[in-house]
């Protein structure tokens, strides 16, 4: 599998905590069994029945599962400090969250943008890009998907725009079986792990009349170690008295069980308060706590498990919750806490970073766009206009902006073109390390869907704005 296998760890590892080893008796990569056909160069056209088809998505679920366990040794090998003793092991991974290891964010993003840009500028070379997501703008979801399939059964196979666009296609549209049955294709193909399926929003269906919420989210960045520091930038959040808040835990580097325990109270004071969170960098976040536990320790104390026992409940991952808390359970020897399913699950976002960089999402409170813009946005497009005031630089979080119609988006780029050119008036031009250009307003549109991404730059978006996709 290679470098990039080794840095994005695998997101089906039920199979692999099953059969997992005592590290005595880790796997070598000569243990694997037999799975060079589930690699093949193939198509769908090869495949003469479903039940050929079937097999191959065995192999590679197995497959997969086997370098999970690899995967999962060699991590503890390279990035534990201490040997282990006795029956120590670490706690199970979660299903769907990532344990790459800890890089420098400029070395990570050289390596990892093969597998995953983050920027939704890079143009595809398929014409069927363009014409699905003009479809998918207009309402047609399903000429949408078709136009995708028909490309990625041929001209288009090898290119992993398509493939990212007919996953958001099915995410938004609340199509799970669908989407994973082309996640094992995609996984079989690209020789990299399937991506999980995890809507960020209601389906398109049921947002229709629905009253959304737009506007400014008070947002809290958290970087480097997670001290008890981050109460400071937690206060801000915790003090507003909007419904919905924001968290980016995207460069965290490290935590201490102090600031552990402060994240923890501030995340329950604002579920107890039904507050809605957006989450940026949650499975990051995660990679970051397992190392620090390992079952029958309790050096760490109990804020480490409890902060990644909370995050697993407000992500509602019901399944590694409870897997996590029979470790907490044994480790400190009390009844595992219950799952709860959460009033209001968090919205959990990969982070998209700017191009080159490795660098975080903009500092700052963020302007939030609803998940369905249709028809006239006049209104949207002046709340938007006075956020911009006399700010230098423009943030607008497209979490849940799962589909914008085609008049909709044009008016859009319209306006952004506008805002462009009349920046703040704080003596800042918007021109930083990243790029930019002088006397322009920097306006970043950060966790888009491809769908919509792909049709901002056909509009011309990416012209005045950078446009960051989120990552699969």
């Amino acid at each position: 599998m290679g470098l990039f296998s080794f840095l994005k760890k695998k997101n089906d590892a039920p199979e692999a905590r099953a059969g997992a080893r005592p590290r005595s008796m880790a796997l070598h990569p000569g243990e694997l069994p037999d799975t060079a056909s589930a690699f093949a160069p193939t198509t769908r056209m090869s495949l003469d029945t479903e039940a050929e088809r079937e097999r191959q998505r065995e192999i590679a679920r197995a497959t997969a599962a086997k370098i999970d366990e690899i995967e999962l040794e060699m991590t503890s090998d390279i990035f534990d400090d201490h040997a282990w003793a006795g029956n120590r092991r670490a706690p199970a991974v979660a299903a769907g969250a990532s344990s790459a290891p800890l890089l420098d964010l400029n070395t990570a993003d050289l390596l990892v943008q093969e597998i995953s840009p983050s920027t939704a500028v890079a143009p595809s070379s398929a014409p069927a890009v363009e014409e699905a997501a003009i479809l998918y703008a207009n309402g047609q979801l399903e000429a949408a998907e078709a136009v995708l399939r028909e490309c990625l059964d041929g001209a288009c196979r090898s290119e992993r725009q398509p493939w990212w666009m007919l996953f958001d296609l099915y995410q938004a549209s609340g199509r799970e079986p669908a989407f994973e049955s082309i996640a094992i294709d995609y996984a079989s193909h690209f020789e990299t792990s399937p991506p999980a399926y995890s809507p960020i929003l209601a389906p398109l269906a049921a947002q229709r009349g629905q009253q959304a919420f737009a506007g400014v989210t008070p947002t809290a960045t958290l970087s480097g170690q997670l001290d008890a520091g981050a109460a400071a930038q937690l206060s801000h959040v915790l003090a507003s008295n909007l419904p919905l808040v924001r968290l980016d835990f995207s460069t965290v580097a490290a935590a201490t069980p102090a600031g552990c325990a402060v994240l923890l109270e501030a995340l329950q004071t604002l579920r107890r308060a039904g507050r809605e969170l957006v989450v940026a960098g949650a499975d990051h976040l995660l990679a970051v706590l397992r190392p620090m536990l390992a079952i029958g320790d309790r050096t760490p104390g109990e804020a480490p498990w409890l902060l990644l026992l909370e995050l697993l409940l407000l992500m509602n991952r019901e399944k590694d919750f409870e897997e996590t808390a029979m470790d907490y359970c044994v480790t400190f020897e009390v009844s595992p806490p219950s799952f709860e399913a959460p009033a209001r699950a968090a919205v959990s976002l990969g982070a998209s970073r700017g191009p080159g960089k490795g660098g975080p999402a903009a500092a700052g409170d963020h302007f939030l766009l609803p998940g369905l813009v249709e028809g006239a946005s006049a209104a949207l497009l002046d709340a938007i206009t006075a956020y911009a005031g006399e700010r230098a630089a423009l943030v607008l979080d497209c979490s849940r902006l799962a589909r914008i119609d085609y008049a909709a988006a044009n008016a859009l780029a319209t306006r952004l073109r506008q805002l462009a050119d009349h920046p703040g008036s704080d003596g800042k031009d918007g021109n930083d390390d990243n790029g930019g250009n002088n006397g322009k307003r920097r306006i970043e549109l950060r966790d888009l869907n491809h769908l919509v991404a792909a049709l901002l730059r056909l509009l011309g978006a990416g012209d005045v704005a950078r446009l960051y996709a989120h990552k699969y």
